[in-house]
């Protein structure tokens, strides 16, 4: 897996990397920014991801991925 810092190219993933900061900032987790723009948690995800704050880990291939049971997928 690599780590990237830029906002990821799909719209979902987007959101999955904003809404998990998010929940980490509602349980008490503390802002990478100094003086954030806005007091909402999502708000402020979303401005650390812009601005280069965030690390995530970008998952498996769809290719790669399998399903429940184990077997792999075909793309």
């Amino acid at each position: 897996m690599a780590v990237l810092r830029q906002a990821p190219d799909s719209k979902f993933a987007y959101v999955v990397v904003v809404s998990r900061r998010a929940r980490q900032l509602m349980c008490g987790g503390r802002p990478l920014l100094d003086n954030p723009k806005s007091r909402k948690t999502s708000r402020i995800a979303e401005e650390e991801l812009l601005t280069g704050l965030l690390e995530f880990d970008v998952g498996e291939l769809a290719e790669e991925s399998e399903d429940k049971e184990g077997k792999r997928r075909k793309s």
